[in-house]
């Protein structure tokens, strides 16, 4: 099955070789070729190139795409699409003056969240989460990363990592699942932080590793939730199973966690609304990629990722969605890119390499998605005629997408 796009105005994020990230100055280069063609074969990305260049075939589905930009599906790396009902009412709160920390004071926040989880099947839980990765597939997502962390029980998180098991089987979309017990401390935990860790490491952890339930390890490194002391050691926990470590970090405050996540060999840190000239020196050089989620910030009020600071010490940077019930009840990856360009002054070419090859990584998959590179799986973004990719994040409240191909074929 051979798929020939042709006279594609201009097709974007194309690497002759492949690279994992890109940091600092290098994110505001984005290799394209203008008037070009590009071969699916099954569903790989098999030639790309100049029209002149472009091959005679005679076996394959031809696809003029005059006009037409293609470039490779977003990839969103810090996802909480596995959840129960909605938190319409704390929405609704937030405008009538309560803070987040008011609101999780009240029972709100993620303990509400786990009280409707551990309150759903597992059955039901399937169903409504498999609505919300159908429609960010149709927005353009070719690879998500979710999250475990409403269960806050050893039940509830095994039944959170069941249901992602089940999504990324019946689905063509790259899925990791990351356990995030450490979201919250329930309720029974409040007072004895060191029974519920116990209960993570030597309970939850065993029997997600013994059904294979979970590729990364979370933990919500805030004050107020885990500290830089509590964190190391899930961290140090999840090791021992072969789970790398990607950590909510510095939403609220900085309090030296991103040292601590880069001294254990996180492969991000994710939130990072308030980051010291002090996290900005721990980043550089290291392995660990920053990850921005500029929906949440936007939906809640809170800074920005100091995205233009960052960039400038050359640090490398990803776009994500952090889509959940609470604080980002979107996993719209086009607003997103737009949305860091407008609030974040990320240029169009930084913020679209940040939510493809740098996403890629901050999930582990950039070997086979993020860029149009041969070998790569055939997932990819065709827009409507556009008068230049630019227009991506300047048409910010319209749907630009003609049509999403994960895996060599159109969803």
């Amino acid at each position: 099955m051979k798929t020939l796009f042709i006279n594609i105005k201009e097709l974007l994020q194309v690497r002759e070789t492949n690279i994992d990230k890109i940091s600092g100055a290098d994110m505001a280069i984005l290799p394209k070729i203008n008037n070009a063609f590009l071969l699916i074969e099954n569903n790989i990305i098999a030639y790309f190139g100049s029209m002149e260049n472009c091959p005679k075939l005679s076996d394959a589905k031809i696809i003029d795409a005059t006009g037409q930009v293609i470039l490779p599906t977003w990839i969103d790396s810090h996802t909480h699409i596995v959840y129960a009902g909605n938190r319409i009412q704390e929405f609704v709160d937030r405008i009538n003056g309560l803070s987040y920390e008011e609101i999780a004071n009240r029972g709100g926040g993620i303990l509400n969240s786990a009280k409707k989880l551990n309150e759903t099947s597992e059955d039901e839980i399937y169903e409504q989460s498999k609505l919300r990765l159908e429609e960010v597939m149709q927005q353009g997502t070719g690879g998500v990363e979710i999250k475990s962390g409403y269960g806050l029980t050893v039940e509830g998180e095994l039944k959170m990592l069941r249901v992602i098991k089940r999504l990324k089987e019946n689905y063509p979309i790259a899925i990791k699942a990351t356990f995030l017990g450490a979201h919250a401390f329930p309720t029974d935990y409040k007072e004895n932080h060191a029974a519920y860790i116990d209960l993570i490491i030597n309970e939850m952890l065993p029997k997600i590793a013994a059904e294979n339930l979970a590729d990364y390890i979370d933990a919500f490194l805030e004050t107020g939730y885990f500290s830089v002391e509590e964190t190391i050691k899930i961290m140090e926990a999840g090791k021992k199973y072969g789970l790398e470590s990607k950590i909510h970090v510095n939403q609220f405050t900085a309090i030296n966690g991103i040292k601590a996540c880069v001294e254990n060999g996180a492969l991000s840190v994710d939130h990072l609304e308030i980051v010291t000239d002090e996290d900005i020196e721990v980043l550089k050089n290291s392995k660990t990629m920053p990850v921005a989620l500029p929906s949440c910030s936007y939906f809640i009020s809170i800074p920005y990722t100091p995205a233009r600071k960052m960039m400038n010490n050359g640090l490398a940077l990803a776009l994500a969605t952090d889509y959940n019930p609470g604080t980002t009840p979107s996993g719209n990856m086009n607003f997103v890119v737009a949305t860091a360009c407008i609030k974040m002054k990320m240029t169009p070419e930084e913020a679209i390499n940040a939510a493809t090859i740098n996403g890629a990584y901050a999930m582990g998959i950039s070997d086979t998605h993020g860029s149009i590179t041969k070998g790569k799986k055939a997932n990819i973004i065709l827009t409507k005629p556009l008068t230049s990719f630019y227009q991506l994040p300047y048409s910010f409240g319209t749907n630009l997408i003609d049509k999403v191909m994960i895996e060599g074929k159109f969803i």
